[in-house]
C-alpha cells in the first residue's frame, strides 16, 4: 500500500516561474516510489507570473485540495497595480529610485506580514486539515516555501495533532531558498522587533521538524548552526520528458533565462561585451544579446550605457515548453548571480535545465559558490567571480572560436544525470519511507 503524504505549497500550476516546478516534478514521479501524495494549495491566489501550459503536467490521478485566501496585495494593488505586481514579483528599486508608494508597501510588507504576505491563510488551513488528515489517515506532511507561511502551517499541525490524539505527525520542511538570510530581506525596511520574530519564527520551525530539507550545501551549513535535526540537500533538477531538438541560432547568442533584477547586474559583463564588439569585429557581426523574463529598467539601463542596445533582444517571460527551447538555440547561458556572500548557497533552479540543454554555461557570481561547483563537477562551462575580467574576456573569446568552429561542449553526463527530476524524487521517496 502507498503511503499518503500531504504537501502544502502555494506555488502550483498554473503559477508560472522555478518556484513552482520543484513539487510539481515531485508529484509526478512519486508515485513510482510508493507514495501517493496530497497537494494543498489555494484556490485562488495572486500569482506574480502565470503560466498555464504548467497545468499540462500535473498528473491526473493526483488529488488536488484548493482553499481559499485573502491576500494583502489584492488591496494594496488598489493603490498603484503595476508597483505591487513589480514587487509581488521581486523587483525592488533600489532606495535612491524607490517611490514614495513604493517605500510604504514594503515598509508594510516587511513588518505587518510576518513571515509574508500569505501569513493570513495559516489559520484557516491548520483547522480545515486538522480534520481532513484525521478523515483520510495522513500522518505525514512536507511543506515547501517560500513563502515561508506554509512552514508555520505545518508547524501548527505539528503541535495541535501531538498534542491532541495519539497519532504521531511526520513532519518535512523543504526550504527552496534560506528563510532570514535571503536577499530581499534587508529591502523590506523591517525594524529590530520584526527581524527578531523572524528569526525567532525560523528557529522555531527548523527545531520541530522532524527533517529539514535544503538545496544547497551552504543553507545546510547555516541550518546546521541552529537545529540538529536531520538536514538533507536536494537540489532541483530538470526533466527530459517533454524536450525535443531544437536548432541552434545563427548569430553567437548569449541568453539569460529568467528574472534578471536591480542587484543582480553584472557590469563586469556588459564592460567586456562592450570592449569585445568595440575591438573584435568578428564578433560584433555575429554576437546578440537574449534575455528572457522579467528584467529591471536599471539592468536596461546599464546595457544601453554600455552601447548594447542594437545587440539586445528582450523577450519578456515565456511559457517553460518555450523557455527550454530557447536555452537549446542559445550559443552560450548565462547564469548570474549577485556578488554577495548571502548568495553563496543560492543554486537558481535553471542551471539544471542549463545542463539539460548542453550548452555551454557562463556563470558569474560570488566566490567560492554552489553553483559553481556543479558547473565545474559537470564540465559545462565557466563559473566566475566577478573579480576575474580579464579572464571573463578570455572565457568568452573561447566560447566564441568554438561557436565559429561548431565544437560542441563535451560534459560529464553521468555527473549531469543525478540532477534528473525522478533521481531527485528517489532520493526524496526514501527519505519519506525512513521517516
Amino acid at each position: 500500500m502507498s503511503k499518503k503524504v500531504l504537501i502544502i505549497c502555494y506555488y502550483w500550476p498554473p503559477a508560472g516561474g522555478p518556484g513552482v516546478q520543484r513539487w510539481l516534478k515531485f508529484v509526478k514521479y512519486l508515485s513510482d516510489f510508493d507514495i501517493e501524495p496530497i497537494v494543498y494549495t489555494p484556490e485562488n491566489p495572486n500569482y506574480p507570473i502565470v503560466d498555464t501550459s504548467m497545468l499540462d503536467e500535473v498528473p491526473d490521478s493526483v488529488t488536488i485540495i484548493k482553499r481559499p485566501i485573502k491576500e494583502p496585495y489584492r488591496f494594496a494593488s488598489m493603490l498603484s497595480r503595476k508597483q505591487t505586481q513589480t514587487i509581488s514579483a521581486g523587483i525592488v528599486p533600489k532606495n535612491t529610485k524607490q517611490s514614495l508608494i513604493q517605500r510604504l508597501l514594503l515598509y508594510i510588507r516587511g513588518n505587518f506580514f510576518v513571515p509574508d504576505a500569505r501569513v493570513g491563510w495559516v489559520q484557516p488551513s491548520v483547522t480545515f486539515l486538522e480534520n481532513y488528515m484525521k478523515e483520510h489517515a495522513i500522518n505525514t506532511v512536507i511543506t515547501t516555501g517560500p513563502p515561508h507561511s506554509m512552514h508555520l502551517i505545518g508547524l501548527q499541525l505539528k503541535a495541535k495533532i501531538t498534542a491532541e490524539s495519539s497519532r504521531k505527525l511526520q513532519w518535512i520542511t523543504d526550504f527552496r531558498d534560506p528563510w532570514t538570510t535571503i536577499g530581499y530581506h534587508d529591502k523590506l525596511k523591517m525594524t529590530a522587533k520584526t527581524k527578531r520574530k523572524h528569526k525567532n519564527l525560523e528557529r522555531n520551525v527548523l527545531e520541530t521538524a522532524d527533517h529539514v530539507i535544503v538545496t544547497s550545501p551552504t543553507t545546510k551549513k547555516e541550518f546546521r548552526a541552529i537545529t540538529q535535526q536531520p538536514i538533507t540537500v536536494i537540489t532541483n533538477g530538470f526533466d527530459t520528458s517533454h524536450t525535443e531538438a531544437v536548432d541552434s541560432d545563427e548569430k553567437f547568442t548569449v541568453s539569460h533565462i529568467g528574472s534578471l533584477l536591480s542587484d543582480r547586474n553584472p557590469i563586469i559583463l556588459w564592460k567586456v561585451f562592450a570592449k569585445l564588439v568595440k575591438e573584435h569585429d568578428p564578433f560584433a557581426a555575429h554576437f546578440s544579446l537574449k534575455l528572457v523574463g522579467k528584467v529591471s529598467q536599471e539592468v536596461i539601463d546599464t546595457i544601453k550605457n554600455h552601447g548594447l542596445e542594437k545587440y539586445l533582444t528582450l523577450v519578456g517571460y515565456v511559457s517553460h515548453q518555450e523557455a527550454i527551447k530557447l536555452q537549446q538555440q542559445a550559443a552560450v547561458l548565462l547564469l548570474i548571480e549577485i556578488n554577495a556572500e548571502i548568495t553563496k548557497g543560492i543554486i537558481p533552479g535553471k542551471v539544471f535545465e542549463y545542463l539539460a540543454a548542453k550548452r555551454p554555461i557562463l556563470g558569474i557570481g560570488p566566490k567560492n559558490a554552489d553553483v559553481g561547483e556543479i558547473i565545474t563537477s559537470t564540465k559545462s562551462g565557466y563559473y566566475l567571480d566577478y573579480d576575474q575580467e580579464e579572464s571573463l574576456e578570455k572565457v568568452l573569446i573561447t566560447l566564441f572560436e568554438n561557436y565559429k568552429a561548431s565544437n560542441d561542449t563535451e560534459s560529464n553526463e553521468e555527473a549531469i544525470s543525478k540532477y534528473h527530476r525522478k533521481e531527485l524524487t528517489h532520493t526524496l521517496a526514501t527519505l519519506i519511507h525512513q521517516l
